[in-house]
């Protein structure tokens, strides 16, 4: 299939920055970006790279509460006047009551532009996606799904996910689904419509006894009038590629066959890997990359073809980052990358000169991404098959669907 895609993108993005040390590390999309550049997906027709515009205060508050956008403004600016000396106790206690100011979500110098930015990016996409002249819509610098209304959480300020959605309810979208394949919990979209019908909120991550935000049980459905709304199919840790796809398969395809979106929204954090030393999956790129390629279908199938495609997690700077999310972008272009290609020369010398760490130098593990279908059979003493379960009872008849 031809896709037309449009990508909001430009260098400030990697402004996002909580400073050395933190796992949000920019570095990782600046990477990204050059890895498919090196691939030549910015010169496929079909193909633009916009530099998007900050969200406006107004564009904030279609999730956000006033006073948390004044906080950060404010404590942004402070962070700029106070430079190494940090804040002041009483600075300090105003930003925590924020969320601000704390292990996750450190204090930076000029934070509110940078999120500003980052929510400007993701809804230049849903624009493209939903009124513009493109099919889908890229914000790879995006996907900060865990922030609140009020408050700083898991690494994001604005969450530009939640407000992308809002902006397409505003501009005329009846039907929204969201589709979440980070490792953690999509809370803080899940949050912002858990009263609203209107939008289908689906999460694959791992059990929240297990990791942060500690949230995304089946029994979290949605609010009043709103129920079977939100999905959350809660896996166990070391779930890897058999079981992570079969849940997968399983749970979204048929609930947004039911639902028909007119736009499919969906975060692509790559937490989920092996490798990332903040979740406990053990999902390969060759898994991620099959997800991608279904979601993209399901796009084509069931919303015309309108799809916004967002970055999120993902901690492994170097090693799964870059392939996983320029396999996304491939996709999105319809110029899917072999998964047996080598990584270029260029990207892999960059790499090293940037990071001092040695490049991968095939696309893909040379996983099978293979998994047997649910609709199989269930099998009870599956831990995996319990969970895909939970949360087909859950919802499921809410959608008219039967859980067997």
């Amino acid at each position: 299939m031809a896709c037309i895609l449009h990508v909001a993108w430009d260098e400030r993005l990697t402004d996002y920055h909580f400073g050395p040390g933190h796992p949000l590390a920019p570095v990782r999309v600046e990477l990204t970006m050059r890895l498919a550049h090196e691939f030549g997906l910015w010169n496929q027709p079909g193909v633009t790279v916009t530099a998007p515009a900050p969200a406006t205060d107004a564009e904030l508050q279609l999730v956000h509460d006033t006073p948390y956008i004044t906080a950060v403004r404010t404590v942004s600016r402070w962070a700029e006047d106070l430079g190494a000396r940090g804040l002041e106790a009483a600075q300090f206690r105003y930003a925590h009551a924020f969320g601000l100011g704390t292990g996750d979500n450190p204090v930076f110098p000029g934070m509110h532009e940078a999120s500003a930015l980052v929510a400007g990016a993701t809804l230049a996409a849903a624009r493209a996606a939903w009124s513009g002249p493109a099919q889908h819509g890229a914000s790879i610098a995006g996907g900060m799904h865990h922030a609140m209304a009020a408050h700083a959480s898991g690494f994001g300020v604005y969450n530009d996910p939640a407000i992308a959605v809002a902006w397409l309810l505003g501009h005329g979208a009846e039907r929204v689904a969201y589709v979440d394949i980070d490792a953690h919990h999509g809370d803080g979209v899940q949050a912002a419509f858990y009263d609203d019908p209107r939008v289908l909120t689906i999460s694959l991550h791992q059990h929240p006894a297990t990791l942060f935000p500690f949230t995304g049980l089946p029994a979290e459905t949605g609010g009043p009038g709103a129920g079977g709304s939100a999905v959350n199919v809660a896996l166990p840790a070391r779930t890897r590629d058999p079981g992570w796809l079969r849940a997968f398969h399983a749970i979204v395809p048929p609930l947004l066959r039911q639902f028909r979106p007119q736009i499919l929204v969906s975060q692509h954090g790559c937490d989920t890997h092996r490798l990332d030393p903040l979740a406990d999956l053990e999902v390969s790129i060759d898994a991620q990359r099959a997800a991608h390629a279904a979601i993209h279908a399901l796009a084509h199938d069931l919303a015309g073809g309108r799809w916004l495609l967002t970055g999120g997690g993902g901690y492994d700077l170097v090693q799964v980052v870059p392939r996983t999310w320029t396999h996304l972008l491939a996709e999105a272009a319809s110029q899917r990358i072999d998964p047996a290609a080598r990584t270029p020369a260029p990207w892999q010398d960059y790499v090293a000169r940037r990071t001092g760490l040695q490049a991968p130098e095939q696309m893909t593990e040379g996983a099978p991404a293979e998994f047997v279908s649910f609709e199989s059979g269930y099998d009870p003493g599956h831990p995996v098959d319990r969970a895909i379960m939970a949360t087909r009872k859950a919802v499921f008849p809410s959608h008219g669907l039967m859980p067997l």
